[in-house]
C-alpha cells in the first residue's frame, strides 16, 4: 500500500493550464512540512464539522418549503375557534330604561293576548307558552307577569284589517271568439251578519252579480263599501294585475273574502259601476244604488239574444278570515264554479296579511311605530336568545326558539311591516347585537341578500328608516376595518375556521357597496374599498414594527440584533406566504382589492430597509460568525425576491430586495472561506470514525464516503438557494467554491489512503475487504462531488459557455475527474496486483498441460480461481468499480497469455488451440451474457495483438507472408502529407497478361540530404515472392536534388491474372534516397492490391493506359502491427522464411540508419 502514498497525478492537459489538485495540494504539503493541509483554525473554531453541516440541513429544510407557490390546503392546518373579536357593549342599540322596558312588555303581551289568524306549523300555538316566555325575556317575576297581564287584558281590543293583493291568475277558461277572455276582479269582504251558515244547495254559491234565488232562498246584496274592482286585462288567459286592496273586519272569526273573476264584455259593466261607486262611497243612499247595479245585472248563461254583451263568470274564491295565517298567506289559490252548472278553470294568485290597527298600548299612544317597536322587540329576543344559547360562541346563526320567531311573526303582521323593513330591521338589531357578541358572518350575509332582494322589489324607505339603515352601514364597516387592520390576530392564516370568518367578512362589507348608490345620504364617508386599502397599509406597518421591536429593537447591538433580524425576515416570508395562498384570493375575488402586491411591496421595503443597514454597520464588525448570520439573513431576503419573481406577471427589478446583495458580498466571502474549513473538519472526523467497512447492510462504501457525498450536496443545495444575481460576482464565488470543493475531496481520498496503509494485515489478503471499501469510497466521491461541481450553475448573462459552466470551474471539474479517476484506477492495480502471482501459476498451468487432455480441463483450474475472486469482487464492490477490476484482470490475463505464447517456440498446433480456446473462454466469463464488460471492449487492445499471435501461429510461412502484405494494405497513414505522396497509373493486359504500370511524379519528400533535398527513385515489386517467384523488382531513375521529382517511367511485369487475384497479390513501392558514398535512406512505402487494379477485377474496353485516371498514393513507415507476421517468421527455421526476413531486415537497416 506504501505504494499509494507515492501516487504522482499526470495529469497535466487542462483548459486555461489549471494544475492537478492532487499536485497543488502535494506541493503545499511539501512547501509546508505536513503530508496534508489542515483547516486553518483561525475561520472557525476547531471541530469536527457536525454542528455547522447541521446548521446547513435546516437552512436547506427551510428552503426546501419554498420552492414552489404556497397551496391553501398546505396552510390551513388547523380547525380550532377562531380568535375572539373585540365586542364593546357600546356599540349595541342603547338599552331600554325602566319605562321604556315596560311599554315593550306591555307591548308584546298585547300582541300576544290580540293575535288573530292560524298559527303557521313552526308556530308556537300555546298562548300560556308564549306569555310565559315573554315573562322570561324581560325578568318579570310571577307577581309582576300577572299584574301586566291584567293591565293588558282590560285594554282596548285593535281594529283589524285584511290586506289583499292580488297578483295574477292562470289557466282561465276563454269566453271570446279569439280564444281569449278580458278578466277583471271583484272582491270583497261577507260580513258575518250577511254570510250564509248553511248553503241550501251544493251547488249554490255566493255571487256580487247574481241574487240567489234558486231553493226560493233570497240573500240581501254585499254592501257597497266591502266592494273592490281590479282592472281588466285584456285579451289573456294568464292575466297579471299585481293590485293592492284593504279592508277592514268586524269579526275576525266569521267574516270572509270573496273573490269573482269574471270575462269583460259589456260596454259599460258592473265593474266601472262599481268604480264610480268606489268614488263616492260614504254618501248617504249608496246602499240603493248599489242595489240598483246589482239589479241591472243579468244572470250568466240566461241572456238571451239581444243580451250577448252581459260578463261572463270565470270563477271565485271563499276565504275565511280566521284561516288566514299569522305571518301571512302568499299562493295561489284554485277557483271553483259558483254552481254545478258553472265550468271554471285556472288559479288564482293572492298575497293575504291581517293586520292591526288602533292599538291600545303606551308605545301606540305615544306615536311609537310598528318598525321601532319591532326594532326594539328584536333586540331583546335576539340577546336573551343569545345568551341561552351560546353566550361564548361566534358560530351562532341567530336561530331563534319557536315562541321567540312566533312572537316577533305576530308582530310584524299586527303592525304591518313590510318584507323588506323585515330585512331591515334584522340586519340592524343583528350588526349591531354582533358587535358586542359576535355572531357567524355567513347569518349577517344572509341577511343581507334578503335584504338585497327585498330591496330590488320594494319601493324606498321612508328618510327616518333609510337613515337609521345607514347608521348601521357605518357602524358595521367600521368595525369590519378595525378587525381588518388586525388581520393577522383575528384571522390568523393557518386556522380555518378564522378565513371562513374572514371571507364572510368581506362578503359583508362588498354587500354593503352594493347599497351605497340606492341611498339618498351616503353612509360612507369615502369609497369603502379605499377605506379597506387604507386600513390595510396602517395594519401592515404596525405589524412589521410590533413584530420588529419584538424580535430586533434598534436600541441593542448589531450582533445581537442579527438573529432577531433574521427571524424577523422568515416570519415576513411566512406571512407573505399566508397573504399569497390565502388572504389575496379572498381579498381579490371579493373585494377587488390586490392584497398581495399591496401587503409583498410595503414588507419587502421594510425588512429591505433593516437588514442593508445592519449589514452596513456589520461590515467593519465581520467574524466568522456573523458572516453566517448575514448568510442565512440573506438566503431570506433572496427567497423573498424570488418569491415575488415566481408570481405570474410580477417584474422583481422594481423592488428594494433587487439590490440588497451588495452590502452582503464581503460576508458572504467570509462564510465561503469558513464553509471550506468546516468541510475539511467534517471529512477528517468522518474518516477518523470510519472503519473502512460497508456503512449498512444495503450500501458497499462506507460511512465516512456517505458523509462527504452529503457534504457536497448540501454545499451545491445551498449554492442554489444563493442564486448571487450579480453575474461576475456569482462567477468569482462559483469558481472559488468548486476550487474548494475539489481541494476537499481530494483531502479526503489523502485521508483514506493514510488510513488504508495504517491497517494491519491489509498487503497481506489477495481480495482486501478495506481496499473495496476505499474503492467505493472513492466512486462515491467522484460522483458526488462532480454532480457538486456541475450544480454551481452559471447564472444568466455571465461569459461562460451557454448553459454551462464558466470555464475556470469547467477546468477545475475536468482536473478533479481525471484525478479521482486515476485514484480510482491506482487502487483498482494495488488491488488486482496481489492477484498477479495466482494468474501466472494457472495460466502456466494452461501451457504446460499436455496435448493428451481436454481444453475445458486444462483452463478449469483458472476459471475457477477467477470465479472465486469475481464473486468476492462482485460482493463488494459497486458496478463502476467492478467494471474497472475486470478490465485490470483482463489485462493481466492477456499479458499473462502473451508472455507465455512469448516463452514457448516450435510447440505443437495443440498448444495454440488449447490458448485459442482459452482465450474464447475467458471472453464468454467476463462478458457475462452481457452483465460484464462489452464484447467491444473485450476484443479491443492486447486482445486484437495475442488473437493475431494466435492466428499466426497456426498458419503457414507462406500464409504468414501474405499476412505480412496484408497489414500492409490495411494500413493507413496517420498524416497524410508527412513523408509524401505518389502518382502512379496501372492496368493489366489481358491478352499479353502482363501488368502495365506507370510511375508519374512524387511530391512533398522528406528531405534526407544536407542541403535539405533528397534524390529519390521508386522501387517497383509485386508480392508476396511466392505469388510471383519469377517476377523481378524495377525501379526508376534517380531525381537529383528535388523533393517533387517527376518520373512518367512505365514499367511491365509479366504475370497471370490469377495470381493478380489472390487476397494478399500487391503492388509495393518504395521510394529511396540515393546515397553516393553510404546506404540508401528509406524516403516511404505504399501499397496497392492488385485486385483493384483495372483489368483484374474487371475488363477494360478499350482506350489504353491514357484512359485510366492516376492513383494517389500517400506514403508512410511500417507500423508496428504489420511486423508481427515478421516477428512468427523470425521464428521459423525453414529457409523460405528465413530468406523473408533476411530480405527485409536490409530494408529495416536504411530507415534506422535514416532515424
Amino acid at each position: 500500500m506504501s505504494s499509494l502514498l507515492d501516487l504522482k497525478s499526470t495529469v497535466l492537459r487542462q483548459v486555461q493550464v489549471c494544475p492537478s489538485f492532487r499536485r497543488r495540494s502535494e506541493e503545499e504539503a511539501g512547501s509546508s512540512g505536513a503530508a496534508a493541509p489542515a483547516p486553518s483554525q483561525e475561520a472557525w473554531k476547531p471541530g469536527d464539522g457536525v454542528e455547522f453541516f447541521a446548521q446547513m440541513r435546516l437552512l436547506l429544510k427551510k428552503g426546501e418549503s419554498r420552492q414552489c407557490l404556497p397551496r391553501p390546503e398546505v396552510l390551513l392546518r388547523s380547525g380550532s375557534p377562531a380568535p375572539a373579536e373585540p365586542v364593546d357593549p357600546n356599540r349595541g342599540l342603547r338599552p331600554l330604561s325602566l319605562e321604556e322596558a315596560e311599554m315593550l312588555y306591555e307591548e308584546a303581551l298585547y300582541t300576544v293576548l290580540h293575535r288573530a289568524g292560524t298559527m303557521g306549523p313552526d308556530q308556537v300555538d300555546d298562548q300560556d307558552a308564549l306569555l310565559a316566555y315573554l315573562g322570561q325575556v324581560f325578568s318579570s317575576s310571577p307577581e309582576e307577569h300577572a299584574e301586566a297581564l291584567e293591565h293588558v287584558r282590560k285594554a282596548k281590543a285593535p281594529a283589524y284589517a285584511l290586506k289583499v293583493s292580488v297578483m295574477r291568475a292562470k289557466n282561465l277558461l276563454a269566453k271570446d271568439p279569439n280564444g281569449f277572455s278580458d278578466p277583471y276582479c271583484m272582491l270583497g269582504i261577507l260580513p258575518a251578519s250577511g254570510a250564509p251558515q248553511e248553503p241550501p244547495g251544493k251547488d249554490q254559491r255566493f255571487s256580487f252579480r247574481k241574487g240567489s234565488r234558486r231553493g226560493g232562498g233570497t240573500r240581501d246584496p254585499l254592501p257597497a263599501k266591502c266592494i273592490q274592482v281590479t282592472e281588466v286585462k285584456s285579451s289573456t288567459l294568464n292575466p297579471v294585475w299585481n293590485e293592492h286592496f284593504f279592508f277592514e273586519i268586524e269579526d275576525v272569526s266569521m267574516d270572509q273574502l270573496h273573490l269573482d273573476i269574471w270575462d269583460h264584455d259589456d260596454d259599460v259593466s258592473l265593474m266601472e259601476a262599481c268604480r264610480k261607486l268606489n268614488e263616492v262611497m260614504g254618501l248617504k243612499g249608496m246602499g240603493r244604488y248599489f242595489k240598483q247595479i246589482v239589479k241591472s245585472a243579468r244572470a250568466n248563461g240566461t241572456a238571451g239574444p239581444t243580451e250577448d254583451h252581459t260578463d261572463d263568470f270565470l270563477g271565485s274564491l271563499n276565504i275565511p278570515i280566521r284561516e288566514v295565517p299569522v305571518a301571512g298567506e302568499d299562493r295561489w289559490f284554485k277557483l271553483e264554479p259558483r254552481s254545478s252548472a258553472s265550468r271554471v278553470q285556472g288559479e288564482c294568485h293572492l298575497v293575504l296579511k291581517l293586520i292591526t290597527t288602533q292599538r291600545d298600548t303606551s308605545m301606540s299612544q305615544r306615536g311609537r311605530s310598528g318598525f321601532l317597536s319591532y326594532l326594539l322587540l328584536l333586540d331583546s329576543l335576539l340577546q336573551f336568545e343569545h345568551r341561552a344559547e351560546k353566550p361564548d360562541s361566534s358560530s351562532w346563526c341567530g336561530e331563534l326558539s319557536g315562541p321567540a320567531s312566533t312572537i316577533l311573526s305576530l308582530h310584524s303582521a299586527q303592525s304591518n311591516l313590510s318584507p323588506l323593513q323585515l330585512a331591515v330591521l334584522h340586519w340592524q338589531v343583528s350588526s349591531r347585537h354582533h358587535q358586542t357578541c359576535s355572531l357567524d358572518y355567513s347569518y349577517l350575509l344572509g341577511l343581507l341578500d334578503d335584504m338585497q332582494t327585498h330591496w330590488e322589489q320594494s319601493t324606498s324607505l321612508p328618510q327616518e328608516q333609510e337613515e337609521g339603515l345607514a347608521d348601521s352601514f357605518s357602524a358595521f364597516s367600521e368595525f369590519g376595518l378595525q378587525l381588518l387592520g388586525q388581520l393577522r390576530d383575528y384571522f390568523p392564516p393557518t386556522n380555518s375556521t378564522a378565513i371562513y370568518r374572514l371571507e364572510m367578512l368581506l362578503k359583508c362589507l362588498s354587500k354593503l357597496q352594493l347599497f351605497q348608490p340606492s341611498f339618498q345620504t351616503c353612509p360612507f364617508d369615502n369609497e369603502l374599498n379605499m377605506d379597506i386599502i387604507k386600513t390595510l397599509k396602517k395594519g401592515n406597518q404596525e405589524w412589521f414594527e410590533k413584530l420588529l421591536i419584538t424580535k430586533s429593537p434598534r436600541e441593542q447591538p448589531a450582533p445581537q440584533r442579527l438573529l432577531g433580524l433574521i427571524d424577523l425576515a422568515d416570519a415576513v416570508y411566512v406571512d407573505l406566504q399566508a397573504d399569497y395562498g390565502i388572504y389575496a384570493s379572498l381579498f381579490h375575488s371579493i373585494l377587488k382589492v390586490d392584497f398581495f402586491t399591496l401587503t409583498f411591496q410595503q414588507l419587502e421595503r421594510l425588512v429591505a430597509d433593516e437588514a442593508c443597514t445592519l449589514a452596513e454597520e456589520l461590515k467593519p464588525k465581520l467574524t466568522p460568525e456573523v458572516a453566517s448570520g448575514l448568510f442565512e439573513l440573506y438566503l431570506t431576503l433572496a427567497d423573498t425576491q424570488r418569491f415575488w419573481s415566481r408570481v405570474p406577471g410580477q417584474d422583481s427589478r422594481s423592488l428594494a430586495l433587487a439590490d440588497i446583495h451588495g452590502p452582503f458580498l464581503p460576508a458572504i466571502k467570509l462564510w465561503l472561506q469558513v464553509l471550506r474549513d468546516q468541510t475539511r473538519w467534517r471529512l477528517q472526523s468522518a474518516v477518523d470514525m470510519d472503519m473502512l467497512e460497508p456503512a449498512d447492510a444495503d450500501s458497499k462504501h462506507s460511512g465516512s464516503a456517505t458523509a462527504a457525498g452529503l457534504s457536497f450536496h448540501q454545499v451545491q443545495e445551498l449554492w442554489v438557494r444563493l442564486a448571487w444575481p450579480d453575474p461576475i460576482q456569482a462567477q468569482g464565488l462559483g469558481t472559488q467554491l468548486g476550487q474548494d470543493m475539489c481541494e476537499a475531496a481530494l483531502f479526503y481520498t489523502e485521508l483514506l489512503r493514510k488510513k488504508v496503509d495504517a491497517q494491519p494485515g491489509a498487503a497481506v489478503e489477495a481480495v482486501s475487504d478495506q481496499l473495496c471499501a476505499v474503492l467505493n469510497d472513492v466512486e462515491l466521491v467522484r460522483k458526488a462531488a462532480g454532480q457538486a461541481l456541475r450544480g454551481l450553475v452559471l447564472l444568466e448573462g455571465a461569459g461562460g459557455p451557454e448553459g454551462g459552466l464558466p470555464r475556470p470551474l469547467l477546468s477545475c471539474t475536468q482536473v478533479l475527474d481525471e484525478d479521482l479517476q486515476r485514484e480510482a484506477r491506482t487502487v483498482t492495480a494495488h488491488l488486482t496486483s496481489k492477484m498477479v502471482g495466482d494468474i501466472r501459476k494457472y495460466v502456466q498451468h494452461v501451457s504446460l498441460s499436455p496435448d493428451s487432455i481436454q481444453n475445458d480441463e486444462a483452463v478449469a483450474p483458472l476459471m475457477r480461481y477467477l470465479d472465486d475472486k469475481l464473486a468476492q469482487l462482485n460482493a463488494s464492490l459497486v458496478k463502476e468499480n467492478l467494471d474497472r477490476v475486470l478490465e485490470a484482470l483482463w489485462e493481466l490475463l492477456l499479458q499473462a497469455i502473451l508472455q507465455a505464447l512469448g516463452a514457448n517456440r516450435d510447440v505443437s498446433a495443440d498448444f495454440y488451440s488449447r490458448f485459442h480456446f482459452a482465450l474464447e473462454a475467458l471472453v464468454n466469463f467476463f462478458h457475462a451474457e452481457g452483465q460484464g464488460l462489452p464484447l467491444e471492449s473485450l476484443r479491443d487492445g492486447s486482445y486484437k495483438r495475442l488473437e493475431e499471435e494466435l492466428r499466426l501461429h497456426r498458419c503457414s510461412t507462406r500464409e504468414c507472408i501474405e499476412q505480412f502484405y496484408l497489414d500492409k494494405l490495411k494500413q493507413r497513414p496517420m498524416e497524410q502529407n508527412k513523408f509524401g505522396r505518389l502518382s502512379i497509373r496501372c492496368y493489366y493486359e489481358a491478352a499479353e497478361q502482363r501488368l502495365a504500370v506507370e510511375v508519374l511524379h512524387a511530391a512533398d519528400l522528406l528531405p534526407l540530404d544536407a542541403n535539405g533535398l533528397s534524390d529519390p527513385f521508386v522501387i517497383v515489386e509485386l508480392g508476396p515472392p511466392h505469388l510471383f517467384p519469377l517476377v523481378r523488382s524495377q525501379r526508376t531513375p534517380v531525381k537529383t536534388r528535388t523533393l517533387h521529382p517527376v518520373y512518367d517511367e512505365l514499367f511491365y511485369f509479366s504475370v497471370p491474372a490469377e495470381a493478380c487475384r489472390r487476397r494478399a497479390a500487391c503492388l509495393l513501392f518504395t521510394v529511396m534516397d540515393h546515397d553516393w558514398l553510404s546506404t540508401n535512406d528509406f524516403a516511404g512505402e505504399a501499397a496497392l492490391s492488385l485486385g483493384s487494379i483495372s483489368g483484374v477485377a474487371r475488363s477494360q474496353a478499350g482506350g489504353g493506359m491514357r484512359t485510366i485516371q492516376p492513383i494517389t498514393l500517400h506514403l508512410r513507415r511500417p507500423k508496428a502491427h504489420v511486423r508481427s507476421a515478421l516477428r512468427m517468421l523470425e521464428g521459423r527455421a525453414n529457409k523460405e522464411a528465413q530468406d523473408f526476413v533476411k530480405r527485409l531486415r536490409e530494408l529495416d537497416k536504411c530507415m534506422e540508419a535514416d532515424a
